[in-house]
């Protein structure tokens, strides 16, 4: 796994943290579609958590692994 240096990250990339609310419908980076279902926090940063449209269960992601669909 890759460690970010999230200190060290840019205003507009701090913003990508925070665009994602409960509801919104999200594309992963592997091109599954999904609901965002929680934003969450734990001693890392900012989580994701959506459930996809094509599976079972709930999925964490990074906010840089998801875009919001309209």
């Amino acid at each position: 796994m890759l460690w970010i240096n999230r200190e060290s990250e840019t205003g507009s990339s701090l913003h990508r943290q925070h665009q994602f609310e409960v509801g919104d419908r999200v594309e992963t980076c592997n091109h599954c579609i999904g609901t965002v279902v929680r934003v969450d926090c734990d001693e890392i940063g900012i989580f994701i958590v959506a459930r996809l449209d094509i599976l079972p269960g709930e999925f964490a992601y990074d906010p840089w692994d998801l875009e919001k669909i309209l």
